[in-house]
């Protein structure tokens, strides 16, 4: 192969490759309501926004209290929630079944968008 269309030949592959990665970003956490580590009243909802669309049938999260006032030797208790996408593919909705009591929360979710890769992460806050 002549010097020229092997150049050639390695350019195309090189952008072949570049475009392809681009495709298949993973979905990264952008925002969320209420954000890390705020304090906050007890929210009807919380909301997560990534950078991709998500694959919902795939993604999730679980909400659970990992402290309670007054109580130091609290173990982490699951709380009811409801999670589901939302008009924006790129944002997932949690909803507690009932009100949020004070105390320190952590959502765990796990995202997949469109590479099929998962991406998991928390995010923490308080109820005052």
């Amino acid at each position: 192969m002549s010097p020229l269309k092997t150049l050639i030949t390695v350019a195309a592959l090189s952008a072949s490759l570049l475009l392809s990665a681009g495709a298949h970003a993973h979905p990264k956490l952008l925002s969320s309501t209420p954000a890390e580590g705020a304090t906050v009243t007890a929210p009807a909802k919380i909301e997560l926004n990534f950078s991709e669309k998500l694959t919902t049938q795939f993604s999730g999260a679980k909400l659970i209290m990992t402290e309670m006032p007054g109580m130091a030797a609290h173990s982490p208790m699951g709380v009811k929630a409801s999670v589901v996408g939302a008009a924006d593919p790129k944002m997932m909705v949690i909803t507690p079944t009932a009100p949020l009591t004070p105390g320190t929360y952590k959502v765990e979710w796990r995202a997949v968008s469109s590479d099929t890769h998962p991406i998991t992460g928390t995010v923490t806050f308080k109820v005052k």
